[in-house]
């Protein structure tokens, strides 16, 4: 296929280099000044979408996106697909979409989960959203940058899916890292502690593949001194989404409000901006009851 991406940043540079590297011709455009092997860079947005069959975004927010869009779904030709990768909220999605439909064209909006690592090594999970048409054509392009591709629904199911679950995420997490400092002001050994909790009733993802402890289960962030795989203020960002999302759609959800206030204090007034999201745990080590 002839494929656009537009924002080459983290994540959208090396999703954009496997596409050229499957054999795709990908052109490609970001405000910063960046070269990637395989594509060729355009000038502007519009250039890089211009005759493409599908157009990849990767973008910072929701604002971000609807300005994309209303400078490259013109330059776009019917039929062609406009696929957002970026974590936006369902809003701008669903805004996006209605867009592209209007000018003839199909819309996919597919956040993904995995972070670097998964984009760089082709194993990321997209959640789609869109009509079944759109997401065939987007399909075999999610076969070459992951290792899983779920069609949820309508347009701005993608959304709500990576919503839903990175607000189950940073909940867990919050809860592991007061366990895990519950544990040690108890006296217990932190791998004991592990031990017991991936195999009982307390297993999770944020304890048993990504483990707040150094030293403790899978190699994580934790080892690397807490050097982001997933950002604090990534989190926050999703967390604050999935508040919007409850509040368009009066859902009542404490935890992921509390875990969203939690955050924010985190990394707008103490120390995590720049940190890994489970450097919650040495958080609450220093912290007395209060």
């Amino acid at each position: 296929m002839k494929i656009g991406f537009i924002g080459l940043g983290n994540m959208g540079a090396p999703m954009a280099a496997n596409l050229a590297r499957a054999g795709h011709d990908v052109t490609g455009f970001d405000m910063a000044d960046v070269a990637i092997d395989g594509v060729t860079m355009a000038a502007s947005g519009a250039k890089a979408a211009a005759g493409a069959d599908v157009v990849i975004t990767m973008l910072p927010n929701g604002a971000i996106l609807r300005a994309v869009a209303n400078e490259v779904i013109p330059a776009m030709s019917k039929g062609a697909a406009l696929v957002d990768c970026s974590t936006v909220d369902v809003d701008s999605a669903r805004a996006v979409a209605q867009q592209a439909a209007e000018a003839g064209l199909l819309a996919v909006d597919a956040p993904v989960s995995g972070g670097i690592g998964g984009a760089a090594a082709g194993t990321l999970t997209f959640m789609a959203g869109g009509s079944a048409e759109a997401f065939a054509k987007a399909e075999p392009l999610f076969e070459i940058m992951g290792q899983k591709a779920v069609h949820c629904g309508e347009s701005g199911a993608g959304q709500a899916a990576k919503i839903c679950n990175n607000m189950i995420l940073g909940v867990t997490m919050i809860a592991t890292c007061e366990a895990f400092a519950l544990a040690d002001k108890l006296g217990l050994d932190r791998q004991k502690m592990f031990d017991v909790v991936s195999t009982s009733s307390g297993y999770s993802w944020t304890m048993n593949a990504y483990c707040p402890a150094p030293g403790v289960g899978p190699q994580s962030p934790a080892d690397n001194g807490y050097k982001p795989g997933f950002a604090s203020e990534l989190m926050l960002k999703d967390l604050r989404l999935s508040q919007q999302a409850a509040e368009s759609a009066d859902a009542d959800t404490p935890m992921g409000k509390m875990a969203a206030a939690l955050y924010e204090q985190f990394v707008e007034s103490e120390d995590g901006l720049g940190t890994d999201f489970s450097a919650m745990l040495p958080r609450f080590e220093k912290r007395a009851r209060g």
